[in-house]
């Protein structure tokens, strides 16, 4: 059998396929379908200081090829994540990884420091898609100097590894990948969903409750997959590649590309089975190629 574990920094994954923060709960949800152990790594719901109800109905919006969300990090918080949340975790045996979620710097270095020692986490992700109350609600992760200035102080407060989840809805991904990097981050994942909007003709309003949204889904995956490329060509740090990623040709592209793992987002809707698929669906494919390891696929695409 091929072999195919991969590192991310000193993070040793039993296979590329991860999940997508907000896509998979907190493990637990998908127990009835399989065994959540099975994958390379879980990236758990986010986390914010205090809990948070999310944006108003409706808040989920079916498009051609995607799915346009506004969830508006609804989450338990951080008491009730370390109360109720982290002693369900224990039974799950892969990698889990914190998402975590702030409107200040200040905020996020309080949720790695308090997450830092937490039994069973492995890594913290942090999401930059969020507002940023003291500079006007502008998103952290569309500023390099933001991005920058939040990953330096979240690596100085926790032991553990940081990988830094970048929005898409910037003009140039490289340099907020390049700053992310520069502050000391593990890894980056991208991309985040994209900025969209649906509306109701009868009604002329927007759909959504919250008006706009993050589109997801198949519709992204082009653009998802130049992205990742681009960045694996002008980073040194490993790449969590996302954005669309329904089948084992879809995983194959991003690894390809550069990723050096890929999380499977929308899909978990669609078909719940679809990671353990894709880990299936991998195998076979280096079987077929006579590839001894998911390493000798990764980042191969050339110009």
């Amino acid at each position: 059998m091929p072999d195919l574990e991969i590192q991310i920094g000193e993070l040793t994954l039993k296979n590329p396929v991860t999940v997508a923060s907000g896509t998979f709960g907190y493990g637990q949800e998908y127990e009835a379908f399989y065994d959540p152990s099975l994958l390379g790594a879980i990236f758990l719901k986010s986390v914010t200081l205090e809990e948070r109800p999310g944006n108003p109905p409706p808040r989920l919006v079916e498009t051609p090829a995607g799915l346009i969300n506004s969830i508006g990090l609804q989450n338990v918080g951080l008491d009730r994540f370390l109360d109720e949340v982290v002693p369900l975790l224990e039974g799950i045996d892969t990698v889990l990884i914190a998402n975590i979620a702030g409107n200040t710097v200040d905020e996020y270095v309080q949720l790695a420091e308090a997450l830092s020692d937490c039994p069973g986490l492995a890594a913290l992700e942090v999401n930059v898609s969020c507002p940023n109350v003291k500079e006007g609600g502008i998103a952290f992760g569309t500023s390099a100097d933001m991005i920058r200035e939040v990953t330096q102080e979240v690596v100085a407060a926790s032991a553990l590894p940081i990988i830094v989840k970048l929005t898409p809805n910037v003009a140039d991904i490289v340099s907020m990948a390049h700053a992310a990097e520069e502050a000391g981050a593990t890894a980056v994942s991208l991309v985040n969903t994209f900025l969209a909007l649906a509306i109701d003709i009868e009604t002329r309003r927007p759909i959504l409750g919250n008006a706009t949204g993050g589109l997801s889904g198949p519709a992204i995956k082009p653009i998802a997959l130049r992205m990742v490329w681009q960045v694996a060509r002008s980073t040194n740090i490993p790449i969590i590649g996302m954005g669309g990623i329904m089948t084992g040709t879809d995983a194959i592209e991003f690894l390809m590309a550069g990723a050096t793992a890929i999380a499977v987002g929308t899909a978990n809707f669609v078909n719940p089975l679809a990671p353990v698929e894709i880990v299936k669906e991998l195998e076979m494919f280096l079987e077929a190629h006579h590839h001894t390891s998911v390493r000798e696929i990764i980042n191969v695409v050339e110009g």
